[in-house]
């Protein structure tokens, strides 16, 4: 299991921050995982199946 930081999840999802951390609040994006004291990162497997999911969405017209 591999944990990336802030900008490598943007760089794999195409969302900015600010939108990201949005999503996160209305409970439709992976939530980060505390890695020290002011420190969070992303599950990677988490964040490829989210990115899966929203193609797959766009592959059946309901994007």
């Amino acid at each position: 299991m591999r944990l990336v930081r802030e900008p490598e999840r943007e760089q794999i999802t195409g969302v900015p921050k600010s939108t990201w951390y949005l999503r996160m609040k209305q409970g439709t994006a992976p939530r980060p995982v505390p890695i020290g004291e002011n420190s969070v990162a992303w599950v990677e497997q988490e964040l490829l199946d989210w990115v899966a999911e929203h193609i797959a969405k766009r592959e059946r017209g309901a994007a």
